[in-house]
């Protein structure tokens, strides 16, 4: 009984456990991928038009983006207590929005059906922050894997609950809207006392490889069976008992990763983890504190900087670094005494504050490439909907579930890539994020075209595309600025998705659709004065919701965003020239 008992606990406190909770969890998380399936409903039972649908496309992005307040919050709360306030800021949100699609309640002014959806999706950022960093902190050798299958499942997550949907069999599409307010809270709930710090960084086994592969084995299957499914049941009218079917091989390969920690617990060879470094203790290969030296021979001080004499730059070298030396000796022994107080500006590579991190070009870089790459990448999956109806398709499920499966891929399979770069060719990731963003350009050209079967490709790599940036940017902003301050960084940098699809959504693709809507209006309104029944149930009349048809409504917001996808491609590729020689310290080591 003893022996059981000594092997329940090994089992409740393995790190591989609290990696498939983290999972499971994070493929209920991505709500906000599932706007684009949901927008169609809402604009239909409250007669909003495209202005409208991208207030609330915005307020969607801030609430998924806009983390500083659960940032904050997990540096004081355990992980039980996050995932419990972000269990009920979704359901409120959600259900609050489900009650008056369905007309239970009355609706709300515009700007409160904002707040409502901003307070659902915000919830998603408790998931995410408490599944980040608990997983880092039990795996903090393996940060590019993690953040790209974390990452990757939440962009999974529409793909899984629209077939969810499917299994109810209902043509009542705000059913869609139901699962997404109580099952995300459900799923936090359950697992709220599994996802927790265990100790991991204790529990390195020489199988974690073999493990990481099998996690990337069920990833690719996943992502392999969704798509056939998701095809097959948009070409071929399925029965309910084949539709269950697939559901639940779907639910197998969800579970099929807990494997992993129960063959761990029940092996029978008595291994003995060995232990690797804290996050917060510098380590060969991850850290650079003195390998810039060769650019910097000396140490600068902050307050030699503003010490030293002006002709001091002018003078030779090998007489600068001694006029340096005296100055530091001196400031050195004044410190001692109490007479100044000696600080180091960090150099990349090591940990930075937000606040020193913001005078940095090279933060800039990244944050205005992020914002031009995943914010025409957002405004995408927020408008797909209206973007397939557009084009004739009645069903938008199909491309929010492909799109979502694609996103999946493009995080889990920029995290594998791009740490092969830098290990490997010890070589800056963001040349995987200009390759993604000239593909996202390439399928942003392709919606504007609106060839046959171009919805499926654009599709394809728009959402390849946007998901690599959120698995090599996370991963290059910890190793150019440091894991210290990650959070604060990392939820400053989200806030370029909401910036994004603001510029992109609310201010570019959404006035252009509401415009040519307006013109078919008139002209459909000169060709049938005589018959405004018609016209009304076409649904062009100025009472209702504006529609727009044909390839004209999204052509050029699509080539507006492709062009900028090429803009963010140059940024990426200016910061890959400025961090080459960062990448060749911090992974010589590694690679040697």
């Amino acid at each position: 009984m003893g022996k059981l008992g000594d092997r329940l606990r090994a089992f409740s406190t393995n790190r591989w456990l609290v990696f498939v909770a983290a999972m499971w969890l994070q493929s209920m998380a991505g709500i906000g991928y599932l706007f684009g399936a949901i927008s169609p409903v809402v604009k239909a039972a409250l007669g909003y038009n495209q202005r409208q649908v991208a207030a609330l496309g915005v307020a969607k992005d801030l609430g998924d983006c806009v983390g500083f307040f659960a940032g904050s919050l997990s540096a004081v709360l355990p992980s039980w207590a996050m995932l419990l306030i972000g269990a009920a800021q979704n359901f409120l949100g959600y259900g609050w929005l489900w009650l008056i699609v369905t007309r239970q309640v009355p609706p709300l002014p515009l700007w409160m059906m904002c707040v409502l959806i901003f307070v659902g999706t915000n919830g998603e950022t408790y998931f995410n922050t408490t599944a980040l960093v608990t997983c880092i902190q039990n795996f903090p050798k393996s940060r590019g894997p993690i953040v790209g299958i974390m990452k990757g499942f939440a962009g999974l997550s529409s793909a899984i609950l629209t077939q969810l949907y499917a299994v109810m069999h209902t043509p009542d599409h705000a059913t869609l809207v139901f699962m997404v307010a109580v099952g995300p809270s459900l799923v936090a709930i359950g697992l709220m006392f599994i996802i927790r710090p265990v100790g991991g960084h204790r529990q390195v086994r020489p199988s974690d490889k073999n493990s990481f592969l099998f996690i990337y084995t069920i990833c690719l299957l996943l992502a392999s069976y969704l798509v056939g499914v998701m095809l097959v049941q948009d070409f071929m009218e399925l029965s309910d008992n084949m539709v269950n079917f697939l559901t639940v091989i779907l639910l197998i390969l969800l579970i099929l990763p807990i494997a992993i920690p129960v063959t761990l617990t029940l092996s029978s060879k008595a291994q003995h983890p060995t232990e690797e470094a804290l996050l917060s203790e510098p380590s060969k290969g991850e850290t650079s504190t003195s390998q810039e030296k060769e650019d910097q021979p000396e140490v600068i001080l902050s307050e030699v900087e503003e010490e030293k004499p002006k002709d001091i730059d002018s003078l030779p070298p090998s007489e600068r670094r001694k006029r340096i030396a005296e100055l530091q000796t001196k400031l050195v022994q004044a410190a001692a005494r109490g007479g100044v107080r000696i600080r180091r500006q960090p150099h990349r590579g090591e940990n930075f504050t937000l606040m020193q991190a913001l005078v940095k070009a090279d933060f800039w870089l990244i944050w205005f490439s992020l914002l031009l790459g995943s914010g025409s990448g957002l405004t995408v999956i927020d408008n797909l909907g209206q973007m397939s109806q557009s084009v004739g398709f009645n069903d938008a499920h199909i491309f929010v579930s492909l799109t979502s499966i694609w996103n999946f891929l493009g995080r889990v399979g920029g995290g594998y890539f791009s740490e092969i770069i830098v290990r490997e060719h010890t070589y800056p990731r963001h040349i995987a994020l200009a390759i993604a963003q000239i593909l996202m350009a390439v399928g942003h050209f392709l919606f504007a075209m609106a060839w046959p079967g171009t919805m499926y490709i654009g599709t394809f790599l728009v959402g390849l595309g946007y998901g690599a940036h959120w698995a090599i940017v996370p991963a290059a902003v910890s190793e150019l600025f440091g894991v210290k301050h990650f959070g604060a960084m990392y939820n400053f940098l989200t806030v370029a998705n909401p910036a994004g699809s603001l510029v992109f959504s609310g201010l570019i693709a959404s006035n252009l659709y509401d415009s040519e809507a307006e013109k078919q209006a008139q002209q459909h309104h000169m060709t049938a004065l005589q018959s405004p029944r018609l016209l009304h149930n076409m649904g062009l009349l100025a009472d209702g919701p504006l529609k727009c048809e044909g390839s004209v409504c999204f052509f050029v917001s699509s080539l507006i965003m492709s062009a900028f996808c090429l803009v963010g491609a140059g940024l990426s590729l200016i910061i890959v020239q400025r961090t080459k020689r960062v990448y060749t310290h911090l992974y010589r080591s590694v690679r040697t």
